[in-house]
């Protein structure tokens, strides 16, 4: 049978849709726009039938499902094409390293010594072909290899996905919460340093130290938000008591040991108390101007 008769034959299967994209690229006779056609152009189409796919499955549409899925062969056949024609690969390389993959990852199923290992052995074993497969690939962080061009939450929860293998997780909400707090504090925290060297240098020339902090406390409290600032007030009100508590404790302790102690003594707790004291001014400072 020749090509011709080929390309009109039902039961052709694959080989004669392989032989209708070849006469469909073809230089001298095929058609203008699948000639011009490259991977980049593609690819969008190639996402368009994957959606598609999709969307008949979801709409439980067998006989649509079986055309959308024809099409996503084409995109495949498309792209074979286009790579057996640049000496990259051909349709069926692609068939063969999916059939090695396939092998590879299933050695539960196709290595007879893996028959009887546990569910949790086999996902173990899984861990460390995926693993290997990245190495080979010269993927070797814990994100690396999650497709770029995925669906915004899509690719989220790819990325959580991998992060949880290696233990960043949680198993309740608020603990996720408390880490995402975290973080947004440190980044308000390092943009505030920043910015706060960058206001002195422009700001502070010829003023004293108690000008400079106090322009410091005021670029500060700008930059944090509602949220910042309930925790920042929390935060300033206990230590605000906590040192109104150690500075009485200090001056009732002075009724105590003022007979019979010596200077050194009575100066080491007077000491202490001016630190104390000049602590809580600045706090209740920071307090103020937050507030």
């Amino acid at each position: 049978m020749d090509n011709d008769d080929f390309i009109y034959n039902k039961n052709g299967g694959i080989e004669r849709l392989l032989l209708i994209m070849r006469r469909l690229r073809d230089p001298q006779t095929g058609c203008p726009w699948d000639i011009e056609q490259t991977f980049a152009s593609i690819a969008p189409y190639t996402i368009e039938e994957a959606y598609e796919v999709a969307d008949a499955i979801e709409r439980n549409d067998m006989a649509d499902l079986q055309s959308e899925l024809g099409d996503l062969l084409l995109q495949t056949v498309y792209h074979a094409s286009i790579g057996e024609e640049q000496g990259l690969f051909n349709f069926h390389s692609i068939a063969e390293k999916i059939s090695e993959k396939m092998i590879v990852r299933h050695p539960h199923v196709f290595d007879e010594t893996t028959l009887k290992k546990s569910a949790k052995q086999q996902t173990s074993d899984w861990e460390k072909v995926k693993a290997a497969e990245r190495a080979a690939s010269h993927q070797t962080g814990a994100l690396d290899g999650v497709t770029i061009g995925l669906p915004a939450l899509t690719r989220a929860v790819k990325l959580q996905n991998r992060a949880a293998r290696v233990g960043f997780d949680w198993p309740e909400i608020d603990q996720v919460l408390d880490k995402v707090s975290e973080e947004i504090e440190e980044m308000i925290e390092k943009r505030t340093i920043i910015y706060s060297k960058a206001m002195y240098k422009v700001n502070c020339n010829g003023l004293t130290k108690n000008e400079i902090e106090g322009n410091i406390l005021k670029i500060k409290s700008k930059l944090i938000d509602d949220s910042e600032k309930r925790s920042e007030k929390i935060r300033l009100r206990k230590k605000i008591e906590d040192l109104t508590k150690q500075i009485s404790q200090l001056e009732n302790n002075l009724n105590f040991i003022k007979t019979g102690s010596d200077n050194k003594v009575l100066d080491g707790v007077y000491n202490d108390i001016e630190k104390l004291k000049n602590q809580l001014n600045k706090n209740e400072k920071k307090y103020i101007l937050i507030k």
